[in-house]
């Protein structure tokens, strides 16, 4: 028997988890923000990445938003421009307990984190709805996080943010899920130890928007000309507005101000975000819009003050309320930059998954290999868990965002199964409370093209698979074109060239609190003592 050395896991799984190979520096071919003329438009980045937050520290820009339950999480971006933004790391390698996130829990993990600079290091704080609110740290973002602190541990507590006064006091405003804490629509103040690990006291309630402003949450907390200052989206996900309430006092009392609304645009509940300065001194407000599958997209905002109240986007009506911008002027940080889109496209011929990459839940070493000599990944099968209904069950799904309204993903594949095991399954997959796939299926006779459909998979429900065709060779290159709205039609080729479509257009639909995924699948099962595996060459995304 072999044995293999814990550190060697332990480079498997950080190779699995985080770092990025250099094949990821290439410029997205199906969406930019920056228009090369000095504008920009909105969305700024049209993937998944809620409830941002952004801090500025001299000319870099740093974002991170709400990941769930998927892993690595924290995604941390880099920009110097507020619109062209590369993904560069994540903070959180493994979600705490290890054991609770060893099977999916979908919409739980990350909630709505704050990023702060405080004192030579970057905080990130977030409230997990099971456990409590959490922080880590670091003094280089691009690199190694610290491991997570509980500040405060309790159910329902989310949506956490810091502030470090001038006296060097330190508080914390955070929100509850009424899922779990049986109240919602509140916002909660509360000391914190000036290291910032534990809160110590219960703190006060300083805002109840159940009359007003209904599920208030995802507070930030600033201060500015001796007023502080919480911005809060209030109004629910996809239909809401952004409020900014202000105080002399951080446990208030607090009055109130809408900056920001739909208004006369279609970009529905502009919220939910961060505020920035520049360099220069002028203000931006970075936000999402929630578009059904394609989840929680982001878009930059100018924002001014008037009377010590902030107003975002453009105020047409001159009542301090801004809606949303389509184009504007980029923001003035004094050169030009150069265009910069998270990654999606991977080649796998660097050391490591790119980025883009996420697993469903806390990874194992034995999912995958990736072998830059061959320049492939290869993923290994993997015994589908007990009792599970369908694929959302699944943990090693390798899953990343949409990253536009209309793409083409690709991938080129070949499939070795194990000799001794049938019913061993590779293929694409779009992800969400229903899913889509193309695969490869294992059986005693050979390998056959499957194409499968899972309605309602979140309630269990059943897949609905056929057979296409028994295949004559192992390699096949494997297609989805996602058009407007997100349909989803699939294809495959077994030349490289001629793809032959199969099954009707399927509706893409968001997972939990989240938008759909594209990806990998690798599944089997029984259990023997070795697994079959899928040599990946490439997954590539290009415009339709």
């Amino acid at each position: 028997m072999t044995f293999i050395k814990p550190i060697y896991l332990c480079f498997l799984l950080l190779i699995l988890a985080s770092p990025c190979s250099m094949s990821q520096e290439g410029v997205s071919k199906v969406w930019k923000a920056d228009q090369g003329d000095g504008t920009y438009i909105n969305p700024i980045i049209h993937a998944d990445y809620s409830d941002p937050d952004v801090v500025r520290v001299g000319g870099d820009f740093y974002m991170t938003a709400s990941s769930f339950n998927a892993i690595p999480g924290l995604p941390i971006l880099h920009s110097r421009d507020l619109v062209n933004w590369k993904l560069v790391g994540h903070a959180l390698d493994r979600q705490i307990p290890g054991a609770h996130f060893e099977k999916p829990q979908h919409g739980n993990g990350v909630w709505a984190p704050a990023i702060r600079y405080h004192k030579g290091e970057y905080y990130i704080y977030w409230g997990d709805p099971d456990f409590g609110i959490y922080m880590v740290k670091t003094k280089d973002p691009t690199g190694q996080w610290e491991e997570p602190v509980l500040v405060e541990e309790g159910k329902g507590l989310i949506d956490a943010c810091p502030l470090w006064d001038e006296d060097g006091r330190a508080y914390l405003v955070h929100a509850y899920a009424g899922s779990r804490a049986g109240i919602k629509s509140i916002l909660v103040v509360k000391p914190m130890n000036r290291e910032g690990t534990k809160t110590t006291g219960t703190g006060r309630l300083v805002f109840d928007g159940h009359e007003n402003h209904p599920t208030v949450e995802g507070a930030k907390f600033y201060k500015r000309n001796g007023y502080y200052y919480i911005f809060a989206p209030a109004g629910g996900v996809s239909t809401g507005w952004q409020l900014i309430l202000r105080s002399k006092n951080p446990y208030g009392p607090y009055e109130e101000h809408i900056a920001l609304a739909q208004g006369e645009t279609e970009i529905n509940g502009p919220h939910q975000g961060g505020w920035v300065s520049l360099e220069n001194g002028d203000d931006w407000f970075v936000h999402f819009q929630d578009k059904d599958a394609y989840g929680r997209i982001v878009h930059l905002q100018p924002m001014t003050w008037n009377g010590d109240w902030p107003t975002m986007g453009e105020d047409i009506n001159g009542d301090g309320t801004g809606q949303p911008v389509m184009r504007h002027k980029k923001p003035n940080v004094g050169k030009t930059h150069s265009i910069a889109t998270p990654p999606d496209t991977d080649e796998f011929d660097g050391d490591a998954l790119g980025l883009q990459w996420q697993w469903h839940a806390n990874p194992k070493a034995t999912w995958a290999f990736v072998n830059p000599a061959k320049k492939q990944l290869r993923l290994y099968t993997y015994l589908k868990p007990d009792g599970n209904k369908n694929l959302w069950d699944v943990p090693n799904l390798l899953l990343q965002k949409f990253p536009a309204e209309e793409f083409t993903a690709t991938t080129s594949l070949t499939f070795h199964p194990n000799e001794k095991l049938e019913n061993e399954q590779v293929g694409l997959l779009v992800m969400g409370m229903s899913y889509v796939y193309l695969g490869l299926e294992s059986k005693m006779d050979g390998l056959y093209l499957t194409h499968g459909i899972c309605q309602d998979a979140e309630n269990g429900k059943p897949e609905n698979k056929r057979v296409i065709k028994k295949l004559n060779h192992h390699s096949l290159q494997l297609k989805v074109e996602v058009n407007e709205g997100g349909l989803c039609q699939f294809s495959f080729s077994e030349d490289g060239t001629n793809f032959t479509r199969v099954g009707q257009s399927f509706k893409a639909q968001p997972g939990k609190w989240i938008g759909a995924k594209v990806g990998l699948f690798a599944v089997r099962e029984s259990q023997i003592n070795d697994s079959g595996y899928a040599d990946i060459d490439w997954f590539r995304i290009t415009k339709k």
